[in-house]
């Protein structure tokens, strides 16, 4: 299994050669909140759809 650092840099090598800064915050911002997902999901930190429903429901009211 690769390092976080590593998988950034490969990453970052599949980018075109004319991406922006901007570009390359965006990829590492995106697969940070993947992996945050996925490191939830591991620990059972999840709603059931039900629980979503319920709290979605409340933002609304």
């Amino acid at each position: 299994m690769l390092s976080i650092r590593e998988s950034s840099v490969e990453m970052i090598k599949k980018l075109p050669a004319n991406c922006t800064l901007e570009n390359i915050q965006y990829e590492l911002y995106v697969k940070q909140k993947i992996e945050n997902g996925l490191e939830d999901i591991r620990k059972d930190n999840t709603l059931s759809e039900k629980e979503m429903d319920t709290e979605i429901q409340s933002w609304q009211a």
